[in-house]
Order: C-alpha cells, then structure tokens, then sequence
C-alpha cells in the first residue's frame, strides 16, 4: 500500500503523502465534541438531498436512497451503535462515509450543491436554535416556579 491509499479517503488527501499519526488524528479530530451535531447534520442532509431531487439534480432512487440510509444513521446514532471513528475527524465525515457505505453513488451525490461550510454553518444554526428553544423552556419553568412561591409566600 502507497502512502497515497492510505490517505486517499481522508477529506485532505491529495495534500500530504504520508498518513497522519494516531497523535495528530487525535489532535485534529473533533467528533468526539461534535456528535452533539449528528442530529442536526441528518436533519440538514436530508433537507438537502430533498430540494437536488425537487430541483431534478438527482433522482427519486438516490433520494430514497440517501433517505433510507440517513433513517438507518439516525437509528444507529440513537441505538449508540454508529460506528464514530476519529480517523474521519468529525460528524460530517463520519455521517457522509457512512452514507456512502449504505447508499453507494447516492451518498456521494448528497454534497452536490453543498460546501462544508454550508453544512457546518447550517449544522450548528440549527444546534443553536434548538438549544436557546430549551433554555427559553427553562426560564419560562423557573419564572413559573418564582410566581408559585412569591403566591404561597405573599
């Protein structure tokens, strides 16, 4: 094996000839901290492959494809049987090599139209409403609570 195959599938393959260390893949690799995204991440693949079908870049089987496997990610996540690795750094690479494991071609064709920077902004803006949604519930719970003893206290 060339050092080229064994750093072929990583997302900065074509810049560096030799493979990264276990060192620098653990220094670099977020996905232990990102996972919290992986919900996200499948919420925003599949909205997204959705509008390249409706816009008639792919079609209805790579569709029901990225669909089918993005469910089956989504039921291994929530099972805690997704396969995180830190060799493919974080969620999105994680999710995305999964895909293609399960969909084949179709997985690939899911970033059509798409830059990682889309999808980390969209990933983490939806992160981000979701999570203030939860703290605005829990201030609403704590002004509730206040209310009831200023009442049982007037």
């Amino acid at each position: 094996m060339s050092p080229n195959d064994k750093t072929k599938n990583k997302p900065w393959s074509g810049r560096f000839s030799e493979p990264a260390t276990e060192l620098v893949q653990r220094f670099t690799a977020s996905v232990a901290f990102d996972q919290r995204l992986a919900e996200f991440d499948l919420e925003a693949s599949g909205a997204h492959a959705r509008m390249l079908q409706a816009a008639g870049i792919i079609g209805k089987g790579d569709l029901a494809a990225i669909e089918k496997g993005l469910a089956q990610i989504r039921s291994e996540i929530q099972a805690g049987a997704f396969p995180w690795s830190i060799a493919h750094e974080d969620v999105h690479f994680n999710i995305e090599r999964r895909l293609t494991e399960l969909a084949g071609e179709a997985g690939k064709r899911l970033h059509t139209a798409r830059s990682r920077n889309d999808q980390v902004a969209t990933d983490v803006r939806l992160f981000l409403r979701a999570a203030i949604d939860h703290v605005q519930t829990l201030i609403k719970g704590l002004q509730r609570a206040l209310l009831d003893l200023a009442d049982e206290h007037a």
